[in-house]
Order: C-alpha cells, then sequence, then structure tokens
C-alpha cells in the first residue's frame, strides 16, 4: 500500500482503551504491528469499530502520532477523518495527510438528514479545498445504515469530475454486493473497498480493490488467503478461504462488533483492559462472552499467535 492507493485486506482497528477509558498507545501500536504481520496490507484506524466518534479531535490527533512514533508506518494507514463539523474533518484530514498516510476516509456529515447530493458535495469541496494538499487522497465513506446519509453514484461522478486524482476511492459498507460492483463498473480506477468480509470474494471477482472490515482484526489472515488465492485463479482455494472468513464474521457479527472483538482480544492476549469500550458502547456479559467463545470452537477458529 503506497501514499496513493489503498487496497488489499486492511482492518478496522481496534483502539484499546485504559480502564480510565483513555486510549492505551502502546497495546494500539503492538496490535497495529501485530495485524501487519498477520494478513493486512493495511490499516483503517480510528473507523466505526474504531470508536472514532467517541474520540475528540485532539485524542484522534495524538491517537495517529503516537501510532506513527512507535514505528507504524503511516503509508500503510488510512484514518477517519470525517466528523460533522467540517473544520475538524479539515484539521484531522490536514494532520494525516502531512504524515503521509495513503489516505484518509472521510464520513459525510451525518447529523443532518436528506441534505442531498448538492450539500454533500459542498461539505466535500469545502474539506478538499480547506485541506489544499496535493497529496490528500480522500476515500469515502458509504455506510448508509450508520449515518442515514448515503453516498450515490451522482456525488461520486461530481467530486472525480471535480477531483481528479484526489478522490481516490470508497469503503462501502452497505453490504450491498450488487451496488459495489456497479460502482466499480461505473468508475474505471476508482478504488472500491468493501466493508463486510461477506463481499470480499464477489467484488474482487468484478475489479475491486480489497476489503476493510471489522473482523480483520483477528481475521485478517483469513482474507489474505482470499486475495492470495483469487490472484493466482484459484478459484476453490478462494471460495474456501471465503467461506470460512464468512463463517467467522457470522459468529462474531452475532454481537456488537466492537465488543465481540474486543472480547476475543481479551481472551487471546490475556489483557483484561482489551475489554473496555467507551460509552454508550458496553462490552459483552458473561454470557454473550461465552457463547462468542463456543461458537468460535465449533469453528476450529482462533487468532495468529502473539509476539
Amino acid at each position: 500500500m503506497t501514499a496513493s492507493a489503498a487496497s488489499g485486506v486492511l482492518a478496522a482497528a481496534l483502539t484499546p482503551l485504559h480502564e480510565d477509558l483513555s486510549p492505551d498507545h502502546g497495546l494500539f501500536a503492538r496490535h497495529c504491528r501485530w495485524l501487519l504481520d498477520n494478513g493486512c496490507d493495511g490499516l483503517s484506524i480510528l473507523g466505526t469499530t474504531g470508536e472514532a466518534n467517541s474520540f475528540s479531535r485532539e485524542e484522534r490527533i495524538e491517537i495517529l502520532d503516537r501510532l506513527v512514533a512507535a514505528g507504524v508506518p503511516a503509508g500503510r494507514l488510512l484514518p477517519g477523518t470525517g466528523c460533522c463539523a467540517i473544520p475538524d474533518t479539515v484539521a484531522l484530514s490536514r494532520h494525516a495527510t502531512n504524515h503521509g498516510v495513503a489516505g484518509v476516509l472521510v464520513l459525510p456529515p451525518f447529523y443532518y438528514k436528506g441534505v442531498g447530493d448538492d450539500g454533500l458535495f459542498a461539505a466535500y469541496s469545502e474539506v478538499i479545498e480547506r485541506v489544499g494538499d496535493g497529496r490528500l487522497r480522500l476515500y469515502l465513506y458509504h455506510f448508509p445504515q450508520m449515518t442515514a446519509v448515503p453516498i450515490a453514484h451522482r456525488l461520486i461522478e461530481r467530486l472525480l469530475k471535480r477531483y481528479p486524482g484526489i478522490v481516490a476511492g470508497m469503503k462501502d459498507s452497505s453490504g450491498d454486493l450488487v451496488g459495489m460492483v456497479a460502482t466499480v463498473r461505473a468508475f474505471p480506477g476508482f478504488r472500491v473497498l468493501a466493508g463486510s468480509d461477506d463481499c470480499l470474494l464477489g467484488l474482487l471477482r468484478e475489479g475491486g480493490a480489497g476489503c476493510i472490515t471489522a473482523v480483520c482484526n483477528v481475521a485478517g489472515f483469513l482474507a489474505a488467503k482470499v486475495l492470495k488465492a483469487h490472484a493466482a485463479g484459484d478459484a476453490a482455494a478462494a471460495q474456501a478461504a471465503q467461506a470460512k472468513l464468512e463463517a467467522v464474521r457470522a459468529a462474531i457479527s452475532a454481537h456488537p462488533l466492537s465488543a465481540a472483538l474486543k472480547e476475543i482480544m481479551a481472551g487471546h492476549s490475556g489483557i483484561e483492559s482489551w475489554r473496555t469500550i467507551r460509552p454508550p458502547l458496553v462490552r459483552l456479559t458473561t454470557a454473550e462472552a461465552a457463547a462468542l467463545a463456543s461458537a468460535l470452537d465449533r469453528l476450529a477458529f482462533s487468532p495468529p499467535p502473539l509476539d
């Protein structure tokens, strides 16, 4: 992954916390290095799974600063920078770009609903113009279930025409593979990354760029097997890896994703603080944690060994 392109397997990285709810920068750096060593081409930090909207702008800036200072390559990061307030999005996007990240993943302003393409174009345009940096690579974040603000083809077309080379791609977390494929076909060279593991192989077959998913926090190696087998033309191996990845995702997504993944990491590492999550999210109950562990045991699944 380079500063001009984000593709392959990207984990939507969890953000570990201390018991007082402050970010655990040391554990975060270790987690990120582990992910990069075990199948992930890059990391989308401070996204939905990483509880980005539970952190202040200052906290998000420090998280990125401390991560890069710890030796995690900025060029393999795709941080989330989208906020409701344009000045916050600009500040976070400019700061990330100055670090030399692969790009920034930008939610639309999500509080006001029904604003239409003109409003969204104006918001993204303000961000790009105010950052004012040719190094900026902006990836749209389409997650209508969470934002209730969809990103339509009309908007993508306008942005690509106005900002060629800057607007680089999109994370599509809609779960709609047909829609993702339509986007790939409509905009050659525009990098479409699946936000759902279930869509990975289908999207790759149609020229998609890869995935950015929560489950890659523990199963990035499985997604990497899908990509490797697909690239080698081994359809059977790709389908087998995809099936295992989907089964693991189904077991985990039976519970709130961030809490479930933090529970897995706590059990895998023996670090109790991995279970800490910022309100209003809550950790899994004892019964939920046991059900999750049983489901993964039935699949004979465990994350890669820790260093």
